[in-house]
């Protein structure tokens, strides 16, 4: 029988759950076709103590190849940012809603493409799985697709960035753009502006850690 084009990483989450097991386990995951042409899966890195999760989209061209996240340049991006407001890198963990990389082949260079809302749908248990046991404070999706797989299709970031909604998953979640999104800005001064708003969106999150 073929297999199925999307299906649920659920069969492939470990019993026995703890984010060095689930990043081990995640790499023998087939609940989607993402796996086929990805180097390897790309799960989420940061102390089990990190009271703020940053959830990004799916893993980039580098993140695929080294096996971590954020070490592109959408990574150096957000690294400054958080800096910039506040918050200690060592409070910080980060993953992806997709955990292996989708792109499309364009002579020597992959570039990066969407998920669709099936395989953020098969890869969600990871996700879960990952904060059950992180339990962190306050999630920060970045970008909409993050945002909707947490916060549901009818999520409007650009309406609702910086603000914050309690889930099962955090006693906080809110949402900013991804730090990609400020690289793609056609010129120096959309660029500015926007990152200027995604810092402004982490300082909220940094305010709300001092407050708890």
């Amino acid at each position: 029988m073929p297999k199925a084009a999307v299906e649920s990483a659920t069969p492939y989450l470990p019993e026995r759950r703890t984010l060095r097991v689930l990043q081990q386990a995640v790499q023998s995951c087939e609940g989607c076709d993402l796996y086929m042409r990805a180097t390897q899966a790309v799960f989420g890195e940061g102390p089990a103590a990190a009271r703020v999760a940053l959830v990004g989209e799916v893993p980039g061209d580098k993140e695929d190849l080294q096996g971590h996240p954020f070490v592109g340049p959408a990574g150096a991006i957000l690294d400054r940012a958080l800096e910039e407001a506040g918050i200690e890198r060592r409070d910080v963990y980060v993953t992806n809603a997709v955990k292996h990389f989708k792109f499309e082949q364009r002579g020597k260079r992959r570039i990066h493409k969407k998920p669709n809302s099936a395989e953020i749908r098969a890869c969600r248990p990871w996700l879960e799985a990952e904060m059950a046991v992180l339990r962190p404070r306050v999630i920060v999706c970045l970008g909409a697709t993050a945002a909707q797989s947490i916060l549901g299709s009818s999520y409007r970031l650009t309406k609702e960035h910086g603000k914050f909604v309690p889930h099962a998953w955090a006693p906080h979640v809110t949402s900013t753009i991804h730090p990609s999104a400020i690289l793609r800005a056609p010129d120096e001064d959309q660029r500015h502006a926007q990152y200027r708003g995604f810092v402004a969106d982490l300082e909220k999150v940094r305010e709300m850690l001092d407050a708890a």
